[in-house]
């Protein structure tokens, strides 16, 4: 499919046909899939949907040399607590000892700017962004106010830049155009794509050296591209680059926490490699139609089967298959090696999980590996890039997979009927599951290690943690009731989803 830039990304609806509204189970789902018959969305009852701005957000607030701007009333800045917060100067300084941290600012819009329009505000914010931080970039993200009232953000910004000495990105990412809240990545990305992407511009030696050239280009034909996600630690990115580096690859991970060039200069390596088809494939895809870069969209490296996938996926495209079935096969011994004692006390424990429906199959991998039981997934939207996480998973054909963007109604129907052993769960949906009582794993956090082998033993290690001290969650469970009816809970978890 060709990708034509324009002032927005189109929806995931429409490019993906990606379904937000799914109840049944794996073994139905696998064949919906295979079908392109799940891009259901449909609720006759809705409690709650994801909003994309928050999500644009995420990758937008961890760009370095950057200041970020909300043209939106200033209650769409809810949406940037949890991003900053995770996102801020702390991480940002784990890849840049330098970095300032996240530095929003809102233009505050009220009923007068709806009714006059809000470009004095914007302008007003721009000018005052530019001469007190002196950024590199200014990003303005647009909320569903300006859309409404007709604010022409890309116009705006085009009439004021020869006026700014930042390079201004408008990012168009209105919540009320799509119920796939993912669309937000190709949101963030089509800024990126209209005004960070081009020709590489370098200070040269006054002296030339044919050798550094020819050493530049030779580390770039070895150097991949590995997009990374806000919820990835730094522990994770090092977990992958030692892999590569083991077999003779060098490693640029962006867009999260990279510097404006990094965009440019990272258009001289030899792949791109998206750790997550659901954050990356617009932009990667643009990549390939534009610059002529390969891409590799498969499986997330979390767990042995998907991480030994991913390491021999890219080995292949450099012809380093042998070398990395060596390097592999000594790894995954002494995974073996480390997960033996976990087994003994985690086998036969039943788990439930909830959040992005690539990352929670994949988590699903390790567990299975400890000899745990899946008894129910719970994934934010659906796609065709959840297939090949799919095929690393056993015995799963009869366990339920729920699809829903929030709608805590049914995941508190689902946890009630199947009474898990422990919750690894998206941190924003966990606010209601302590009140059952049961032990809680964040399924990501800036601090915790998922990927690689060492970070299958880190989830071993967190899992067994849990469930011996989960006491806070019973004294939850005691004091505090679930806010659904009795009526409610007995009924079929998925009555509310229309079918399409």
């Amino acid at each position: 499919m060709s990708i034509v830039l324009s002032e927005t990304a189109p929806a995931r609806e429409e490019r993906l046909k990606a379904g937000i509204a799914y109840g049944g189970t794996c073994a139905y789902l696998d064949e919906c899939l295979s079908k392109g018959c799940l891009s259901g969305a449909t609720r006759s009852f809705s409690q709650t949907y994801g909003c994309q701005h928050g999500l644009s957000l995420g990758i937008l607030n961890t760009i370095r040399n950057a200041v970020t701007i909300m043209h939106a009333p200033l209650g769409c800045g809810v949406s940037a607590v949890n991003s900053v917060g995770q996102q801020g100067a702390t991480f940002q300084r784990l890849r840049d000892p330098g970095a300032e941290g996240t530095i929003i600012i809102n233009t505050n819009l009220d009923e007068v700017n709806v009714i006059n329009g809000g470009e004095a505000n914007l302008k007003k914010a721009v000018c005052y962004a530019d001469r007190e931080f002196r950024p590199e970039i200014i990003i303005v993200v647009g909320g569903c106010v300006p859309a409404l009232i007709g604010d022409d953000i890309d116009a705006i910004l085009a009439d004021l830049q020869p006026e700014i000495s930042a390079k201004l990105i408008p990012v168009t990412c209105e919540g009320f155009k799509t119920k796939v809240m993912a669309t937000a990545y190709d949101a963030a990305y089509n800024g990126i794509m209209k005004k960070l992407l081009g020709s590489v511009e370098r200070n040269l030696p006054t002296v030339f050296e044919d050798f550094d050239e020819y050493k530049r280009k030779y580390l770039a034909s070895k150097t991949v591209n590995i997009f990374n996600v806000g919820s990835m630690s730094k522990a994770d990115e090092d977990e992958l680059e030692r892999l590569l580096n083991a077999i003779g690859l060098y490693v640029k991970f962006l867009p999260c926490y990279s510097a404006p060039e990094d965009f440019s200069y990272t258009l001289e390596n030899a792949l791109n490699v998206s750790i997550c088809g659901t954050h990356d494939d617009y932009y990667i895809q643009y990549l390939k139609q534009e610059y002529k870069i390969p891409f590799l969209i498969d499986t997330i490296p979390i767990g042995r089967k998907n991480t030994t996938r991913w390491v021999l996926g890219i080995a292949k495209h450099f012809g380093l298959e042998k070398e990395a079935e060596i390097f592999l096969k000594r790894e995954e011994e002494a995974l073996e090696k480390s997960l033996e004692p976990y087994r003994k006390q985690l086998k036969g424990k039943t788990v439930y999980l909830g959040g992005g429906a690539i990352r929670i199959v994949a988590t699903a991998e390790v567990l299975q590996d400890l000899g745990m039981e899946i008894v129910g997934f719970k994934g934010h939207h659906i796609d065709n890039f959840i297939t090949p996480v799919f095929e690393a998973l056993e015995k799963v054909d009869d366990v339920t997979f729920n699809v829903a963007t929030q709608q805590p109604f049914e995941q508190v129907n689902l946890v009630d009927k199947l009474k898990p052993d422990i919750i690894i769960i998206h941190s924003g949906l966990n606010n209601i599951t302590p009140k059952y009582g049961a032990p809680i794993l964040p399924l990501f956090g800036p601090t915790f290690h998922y990927m690689g082998y060492s970070g299958a033993f880190d989830i071993a290690r967190r899992l067994l943690r849990k469930l011996q001290n989960n006491q806070f969650n019973k004294n939850i469970a005691k004091n505090l009731k679930i806010p659904y009816k009795k009526e409610w809970l007995e009924k079929d978890p998925f009555t509310y989803i229309v079918s399409e």
